[in-house]
């Protein structure tokens, strides 16, 4: 049915735009304002007797699905700005929207106009259709999945049933005006959810034009935000969210989500997905839906990292190799060369008695058994999680949904900015486009700036390893020659002392870059002109992580891979820029030093990423607030207080995935020196999905609703993240841990057959001679005359014909790390890639029920097509060519019936 009697896939803008030559006071206009006269002014109602929680016209009918605000300019450009606006609420209101203005007057600041929006039927149904939106035509009545034996068990975790699931499950179909009795429209004023509504509304106002500027038509809400012509465009959330709303017809599903949801009190509770989508569309749905599944999923992987951990607890006095540095036979007899030229002295093994029983923690059998075992672990999520995904792709009716239609369409931006036109070869209509020389300069610039800003990173990571080199020296000289630190000598070695202060160093210089990126990146994928939204956040989403992977990895990378493998020997060191000697492992190895790296690192992150997602738009929100608190509830009106609220913006869910995204690399490319990391990120995951929640349902305003199928780039980026965790994790048990030089030692190289492991730690250090020192570089201080000093590495001792070359066991060492790293990548590649081939991406049961669905819904469109020409059938004369037509019809039922 089509009440306006214009073409069916003829949108209402295009209606206005082909009636933009008519006068304003046209038939249009005039139905608006005849509508409006019939409705009461602004004199008859008063607003201090509306209640604040109004989502309603004055009319207390018509409601608000979007609000626009603007304030007043006193500067060069506010007529311009007063004459943008009247030309785009001109045109919003051709376009079939109806606007109500509050006065600043009004406002609880006496400074802010407000311009309510809201879309009647006419226009809801018309892009409705435009935006192939799915709506009820039966309720479901496939039977539901048999129940689970361990729902008595799980009960304490669920919610409600009416809060899991708030509206029916039906079959749906797109909609279409030409068949309104086809669906279940009850009610025309909540026949769409308010979700669609807004977006329904958000659609027409960033493509309605407001005039022409510079000999280019100018259109869209995004850039009058941008100039300023408006200062916000929100839709307005539902009621306040610590109490329900005075009006009964109200839902009250901010307030609902809050109490069940948004509570750090109900953490344990699941979360209610299907309001979640309800409220605030299927994008943030699916987003909660993937981080409560990567949540849940980490609790197995916590579970068998802290077993690994409580192994190493238990087993630490069990530790040959610690025996030894701490026996004062062995390790109190061992000299060691001094750590730093000319300053440092020669000191003895055992000093590192304590930091060697902690590395034992991390660096033990169990460790070799948990990097197997994550590689696994992260194909089991990756695949469990296709399948969930796939289950909520048929919940949520987005199974047929290839890609958000408005996603896909051309950015506001792409066609203001493309002065040039071509015809699509699909639909053989001209589309403004870029030509191939200015994309290919554009691509250039933007390279060259990410390019730039990756080798910043690596600038910045050499500087903090400067700095390792420079305190190196300091700490080991101050700590030997301090008595006040003499007690926390043991535990606080030089190592450890420079390995932390330049961690926290290291992790202050990434927030700062990471700050000062964020900008530059957005700068320049708005300089590409990305063509359709999807593009865009596709090109921000790749330079932001690939930015981030290099920040936040690096000095990871660094320590795991480079520190201590390129020191060379007492006599021989290598130099850092001819001036730093390169850093040294602890003896008890390099592995308890990336451990306290990525403590940091991933603890620190964690924590400013709460504050900054959780305190500082509270503060705002309550810097904005304060003088509304001295007013009447009366007076602050339901857009008054979500004007004062922070804006989610188009980046929101960007920001969240990355963070998620980041943390999923370090769980998984470094776990191996750090069992207890998914420990931390569960801990981490179960407040970031409540302060998630707190923030979205009470410190910020109402996002436009969208919808999405999936996480979109980012499976594909978890994806190769989970190949490189197996090649990383390889690397780390091979060259950062011990393992693999104490099993060479175990079976090729022991002394004792009663206890194999007797005599590792004298095996694993090598003799210098201290007359062998260069001019300069020998200690300052050789009080005792020591003649002869160790230092850890496989190389002959003086005396010998191969005098400091490596000896024949590195070389088996080395052989043995290389073939550990390819039997175990094989061995876990092989499991991973029969694990993803063994589970099916979509669950039976969802394939068998998807198929049943469409079987249903197209029978249903089929005798509705049918029931229609039967009655056209009755009320015609002319029966030939409707009775075929009812004939194929028939035929057409009957043979979907067949399939």
């Amino acid at each position: 049915m089509n009440r306006l009697g214009r073409k069916d896939n003829e949108t209402l803008i295009e209606m206005a735009l082909a009636t933009d030559g008519e006068d304003s006071n046209g038939p249009l206009c005039e139905t608006i304002s005849n509508t409006e006269s019939e409705l009461p002014s602004n004199s008859e109602i008063n607003k201090r007797h509306q209640s604040k929680d109004s989502i309603f016209f004055r009319d207390g009918v018509r409601r608000i699905d979007f609000v626009l605000s603007y304030g007043d300019d006193p500067n060069k450009e506010e007529e311009k700005k007063v004459e943008r606006r009247r030309e785009f609420e001109k045109n919003l209101q051709k376009a079939g929207l109806e606007l109500e203005t509050e006065d600043k007057k009004e406002s609880e600041d006496g400074k802010t106009y407000f311009v309510k929006i809201h879309a009647p039927w006419e226009v809801l149904i018309t892009y409705a259709e435009v935006l192939n939106i799915k709506v009820p035509i039966k309720e479901n009545d496939i039977p539901s999945t048999a129940e689970n034996p361990l729902d008595c068990m799980l009960g304490p975790f669920r919610l409600p049933e009416k809060v899991m699931h708030p509206e029916p499950d039906y079959f749906t179909a797109p909609f279409s005006k030409s068949r309104q009795e086809l669906y279940l429209i009850e009610n025309e004023s909540t026949f769409f959810s308010p979700s669609m509504r807004n977006r329904i509304v958000y659609y027409i106002l960033t493509r309605c034009p407001y005039g022409t500027e510079e000999g280019k038509k100018k259109f869209g809400i995004k850039r009058l935000l941008s100039n300023g012509t408006y200062t916000a465009a929100y839709p307005l959330h539902d009621c306040q969210y610590w109490k329900k709303a005075n009006d009964p017809n109200c839902d009250n599903e901010r307030y609902t989500l809050y109490m069940e949801w948004a509570r750090f009190l109900r953490f344990y509770k699941e979360q209610p997905l299907d309001l979640i989508r309800k409220y605030y569309g299927e994008k943030i749905g699916i987003y909660f839906a993937w981080l409560g599944f990567y949540t849940e999923m980490l609790f197995f992987a916590a579970v068998v990292g802290l077993i690994c951990f409580l192994y190493g607890w238990f087993t630490m006095d069990e530790n040959m190799s610690s025996k030894e540095i701490c026996a004062t036979a062995i390790g109190g007899e061992i000299i060691m060369c001094p750590l730093c030229d000319g300053n440092c002295e020669y000191w003895k093994l055992n000093t590192t008695c304590e930091s060697s029983k902690y590395s034992h923690l991390f660096d033990n059998v169990a460790t070799l058994f948990f990097a197997i075992f994550m590689g696994i672990w992260v194909t089991l999520f990756l695949e469990f999680w296709k399948r969930r995904q796939a289950r909520l792709k048929y919940e949520w009716d987005l199974v047929d949904f290839e890609e958000e239609q408005q996603q896909l369409q051309l950015r506001p931006e792409y066609e203001a900015k493309c002065t040039h036109k071509k015809k699509n070869p699909v639909t053989q209509e001209m589309e403004p486009y870029l030509p191939l020389t200015s994309q290919a300069v554009r691509f250039c610039i933007s390279g060259t700036t990410v390019l730039f800003w990756i080798s910043l990173i690596i600038a910045s990571m050499i500087a903090v390893i400067v700095y390792r080199l420079a305190v190196y020296a300091a700490f080991a000289s101050i700590m030997e020659n301090t008595q006040t630190l003499q007690p926390i000598s043991g535990l606080l070695t030089p190592q450890l002392a420079t390995s932390v202060t330049a961690s926290c160093l290291n992790f202050v210089m990434i927030m700062i870059l990471n700050f000062l990126y964020e900008k530059i990146a957005v700068w320049i994928t708005d300089m590409e002109i990305p063509r359709t939204h999807l593009e865009y956040e596709n090109r921000l989403t790749m330079k932001m992580f690939l930015f981030q992977f290099v920040n936040y990895y690096s000095s990871c990378f660094y320590v795991a891979f480079f520190k201590g493998k390129f020191v060379g020997y007492p006599g021989k060191y290598t130099y850092m820029f001819s001036r730093w000697r390169n850093e040294e492992c602890d003896p008890a190895g390099c592995l308890i030093e990336l451990t306290t790296q990525l403590t940091i690192v991933m603890a620190g992150k964690q924590i400013w990423g709460n504050i900054q997602e959780a305190i500082v738009p509270w503060i705002w929100n309550w810097w904005g607030r304060r003088k509304a608190r001295c007013n009447p509830e009366n007076l602050y009106s339901r857009w008054e207080q979500d004007h004062d609220l922070q804006s989610f913006g188009a980046l929101g869910l960007f920001y969240e995935y990355l963070e998620m995204v980041i943390q999923f690399g370090f769980i998984t490319l470094f776990v191996a020196s750090f069992p207890l990391a998914p420990l931390l990120a569960l801990m981490n995951n179960i407040l970031e999905i409540r302060v998630d929640s707190w923030k979205l349902t009470t410190q910020f305003r109402r996002p436009v609703a969208a919808k999405a199928h999936s996480i979109g780039v980012w499976q594909e980026i978890l994806n190769g993240m989970a190949i490189l965790s197996v090649v990383t994790n390889a690397f780390i048990v091979a060259f950062t841990s011990d393992m693999i030089p104490r099993l060479v030692y175990y079976y090729a190289y022991f002394t004792n057959e009663d206890s194999p492991m007797s005599g590792y730690i004298n095996n694993s250090l090598s003799v210098f001679q201290v007359s062998d020192f260069l001019e300069g570089k020998e200690p300052k201080n050789n009080s005792e005359n020591f003649l002869t000093c160790r230092y850890r590495d496989y190389r002959y001792p003086p005396g010998h014909a191969k005098k400091y070359l490596h000896t024949m066991q590195f070389w088996h060492i080395l052989a043995a790390k290389l073939a550990f790293i390819i039997i175990m990548e094989h061995i876990v590649f092989i499991v991973k890639f029969f694990v993803a081939w063994m589970i099916p991406d979509v669950p039976a049961e969802v394939k068998a029920r998807i198929k049943r669905e469409k079987f249903l819904t197209q029978k249903i469109l089929h005798e509705y097509e049918l029931n229609k020409l039967k009655q056209k059938l009755c009320e015609c004369k002319t029966y030939e060519n409707m009775e075929k037509e009812v004939i194929a019809t028939e035929g057409k039922v009957e043979l979907s019936q067949a399939m």
